[in-house]
């Protein structure tokens, strides 16, 4: 059972906007669960909800990713700092990533970080992410990589986070773990999805004994180019895996909306 500490008061109203954000967040936490993405209690997913001053989203600080749900989401601001001091605990050093990315990329909503076992793997690997498999070609040479400097807790690093980050859409930081983001909950998580599929692709090739076949690099960087087509550019696809999953979840457990 949910500690009930955990959760704010169901008579707490939120704007509609505030509410969609709060029900597609959750259920990105829940997918993440789902899909055997998550470290414990540990790593975050984040979202938006106020431009100016910014305040975001995140999760209380001692909960299982299949235990949150919409209404149990904390509001804080740029440095990870509550603002409701009823609200539950979370953790500020763990914001600090999300800070970074949020405040340096305005254009960024929504931002996933996670500790995959396949994704902690290809980030110790010198090469980074290769071009084994037509899911790793989409990726092609659209990651961006972030040299370790220890547990985030400095927030000098935010400026080095941000610039590592450029205008890319996935961050492999090195010795440590993936990043999306996305303008919305659903774009992150597509592209956490398939960046970890990619990822337990490469690991799966490095431990066989075969010689792994790398296509030449215009033939990478043409499909890369056809996944950027129009059909992605309009977002549908992104929805469209969104809307499936939520269906998913409404199937397993649809308490992720409470």
């Amino acid at each position: 059972m949910i500690n009930s500490k955990l959760k704010n008061p169901i008579t707490t109203s939120y704007s509609q906007e505030e509410q969609k954000l709060r029900v597609d967040l959750a259920a990105a936490y829940r997918l993440i669960h789902y899909y055997g993405m998550t470290d414990m209690i540990y790593t975050h997913i984040s979202v938006r909800i106020k431009e100016e001053p910014p305040i975001f989203l995140i999760n209380p600080y001692g909960m299982m990713f299949e235990e949150i749900c919409a209404s149990n989401l904390v509001p804080v601001d740029a440095n990870g700092n509550k603002i409701d001091p009823a609200d539950a605990e979370v953790n500020p050093a763990g914001f600090t990533i999300h800070s970074a990315i949020h405040l340096g990329c305005p254009n960024v909503h929504a931002i996933i970080h996670t500790h995959t076992i396949s994704g902690m793997a290809v980030a110790a690997m010198e090469e980074g992410l290769l071009p084994l498999n037509q899911i790793s070609m989409e990726f092609y040479n659209r990651v961006a990589y972030h040299d370790y400097e220890g547990i985030s807790l400095n927030l000098d690093e935010r400026e080095r986070l941000v610039a590592s980050l450029g205008d890319k859409k996935c961050l492999i930081l090195r010795n440590h773990g993936l990043l999306t983001v996305g303008k919305t909950v659903a774009e992150a998580f597509y592209y956490m999805y398939y960046l970890n599929k990619a990822c337990e692709i490469q690991v799966n090739v490095l431990n066989s004994s075969a010689k792994p076949i790398i296509p030449p690099p215009e033939i990478c960087e043409h499909t890369a180019k056809q996944f950027e087509g129009p059909f992605h550019q309009d977002n549908q696809e992104f929805k469209l895996v969104w809307e499936a999953n939520r269906r998913l979840l409404d199937r397993v457990d649809s308490s992720y909306i409470d």
